[in-house]
């Protein structure tokens, strides 16, 4: 079978550059990155960065292909941590561009100095092999301070007529970047690697769709159940909606702390052509298995992604975003990121004033319901670095002026504001 990508992707892009992965081995963490300007300023800067992307011109750890923040650099930006593609056509015409300073990094545009950064380092750990010689860095990596897999590197729409349009979990895999299947043994062993040798805090555990009755979630629970025993790291794992719910108690049962169950889109029609599959679901199972989640880890600690720039309309994502923080899950809203390799590689990211407007739309909310980016124990939503919601939380909280508010008031039907 063929899939045709002019049918999911938006304008198009020359092929992106390829770039080096190999990162400095000094500057560390958000402690050495301060801002220039104002959190406003920071804000605005962080949220431009993810849409225009940041030239380099000096050794940064990134990540190409695959899931997760695929094509970019990993940094902390005036103490926030970011990723921001490096990597491909966009990067390449970024008025954006990364300079070493006396004492660590800076972003700069027109030769004028931004804000302070300061980039991970290669990760100590990734100089390691299993016993049986399997590198480390194939097993899991680390997401500035996040250890990450992708457990089962195969998906069951990979290929095929169901491919999720944003998806690269096949092109680590056909690069040899990864191996097919992590154990749980292997994933405990890296887990302490990454937690002692370069300070991860938390674990997070993703893994492709499968046919089964559990989506593929009792597997990636049992190799967070090993990580979690082993290194004592919170653990998120990430999981289609099963079609037992009953599966999401065993999951909670084995000690997950938060998971993840992206719907990806509120927009069935933009859902239809991007995740066919997904849109067979339907929305209205995610919130189920959402209802369900929240049962059993609490608020906060059950999240969905929702990516913006795929042609959504965006009151219908707003809607779907007001109901989720409703009943206590986090919407973690990220711009599109075209992966190389993925149907919608040569897709435009949406641009930052679209994006701004939405994560101060959502963040606002989320302030007058009594959750923000602090809130989750482990996962995407807890690292924050592939969204600008936490920089726009700041930049609100320290205007110390009213939230936006966007739909009805707060406080209805056993919530509390």
């Amino acid at each position: 079978m063929s899939v045709d990508r002019a049918s999911v992707a938006g304008p198009v892009r020359e092929a992106p550059p390829q770039a080096a992965e190999t990162a400095a081995e000094t500057t560390t963490g958000p402690a050495d990155a301060g801002a220039t300007g104002s959190p406003e300023e920071l804000a605005s800067l962080v949220v431009d960065l993810q849409a225009r992307g940041l030239r380099v011109e000096v050794p940064l750890e990134r990540r190409r292909g695959g899931a997760g923040p695929s094509d970019s650099g990993m940094l902390w930006v005036g103490g926030i941590p970011v990723t921001a593609p490096t990597d491909n056509a966009t990067a390449a015409g970024s008025p954006y561009v990364l300079k070493a300073e006396d004492d660590g990094y800076a972003i700069y545009r027109a030769g004028r100095r931004l804000a302070g950064a300061s980039a991970q380092r290669r990760p100590r750990f990734y100089d390691l092999t299993t016993a049986d010689g399997v590198p480390y860095w194939k097993i899991g990596l680390l997401h500035l301070d996040s250890f990450a897999s992708t457990v089962v590197q195969t998906c069951a729409y990979w290929g095929n007529d169901d491919q999720c349009a944003f998806c690269g979990i096949g092109v680590s895999l056909d690069a040899g970047r990864t191996i097919v299947r992590k154990t749980p043994e292997q994933l405990a062993e890296v887990a302490c690697a990454a937690r002692e040798l370069d300070g991860a805090v938390d674990a997070t555990l993703t893994t492709g769709s499968s046919n089964g009755v559990d989506r593929g979630a009792r597997y990636v629970a049992r190799c967070a159940q090993a990580v979690k025993v082993a290194s004592g790291l919170p653990v998120e794992i990430q999981f289609e909606p099963p079609r037992k719910l009953d599966i999401i108690d065993e999951v909670g049962d084995l000690g997950v702390d938060s998971v993840g169950i992206h719907v990806e889109s509120f927009d069935m029609t933009v859902l239809a052509r991007v995740a066919p599959a997904k849109a067979r679901t339907g929305v209205e199972r995610y919130f189920e298995a959402w209802a369900r989640a929240v049962d059993v880890f609490g608020p906060g600690q059950v999240s969905t992604y929702v990516i913006l720039g795929m042609g959504e309309d965006p009151e219908v994502t707003l809607d779907g975003c007001r109901r989720a923080v409703d009943m206590g899950v986090f919407p973690f809203i990220v711009p599109l990121r075209p992966v190389a390799g993925s149907l919608m590689e040569d897709a435009l990211p949406p641009d930052a004033a679209y994006t701004e407007r939405m994560y101060r739309a959502v963040a606002g909310y989320m302030a007058l319901r009594g959750m923000d980016s602090t809130v989750p124990k482990a996962g995407c939503a807890r690292c924050q670095a592939c969204s600008g919601l936490s920089s726009v939380e700041s930049a609100l909280r320290a205007a110390s002026s009213p939230l936006l508010q966007i739909g009805r008031r707060p406080g209805l039907a056993g919530t509390s504001a």
